[in-house]
């Protein structure tokens, strides 16, 4: 089971064991991860999800989609080289030790 950590604006971090499959935002929902409001749930519809991926960590995952990018533009907090939606973020096993850092809003 992959381990996520969620880094807040303050420094506190949470460290999550995310099952395999399960998507960043999924795990931090079930966790109550502060700043990850996750307004549609995940279905790619709004922004409330938005992180930023630590170091390498875009290697890991699938490149950005024209929708997700679209989506990207309209984040509370500014876009970066490195945001994301954390619903587009599945995990795997090899995924251990990711870093996430959420904004300092969502809306």
């Amino acid at each position: 089971m992959p381990k996520v950590t969620f880094v807040q604006v303050d420094g506190t971090q949470t460290v999550l064991d995310v099952p395999a499959g399960t998507s960043v935002m999924r795990g931090a929902v079930a966790a109550g991860v502060p700043g990850i409001v996750a307004e549609c749930g995940g279905n790619l519809m709004c922004a409330t999800c938005h992180v930023y991926t630590g170091d390498g960590a875009d290697d890991r995952f699938p490149a950005v989609t024209d929708e997700e990018d679209e989506l990207l533009d309209c984040t509370a907090e500014s876009r970066r080289d490195n945001s994301r939606l954390s619903c587009q973020l599945g995990l795997t096993d090899a995924m251990d030790g990711l870093v996430v850092h959420v904004p300092g809003c969502q809306t």
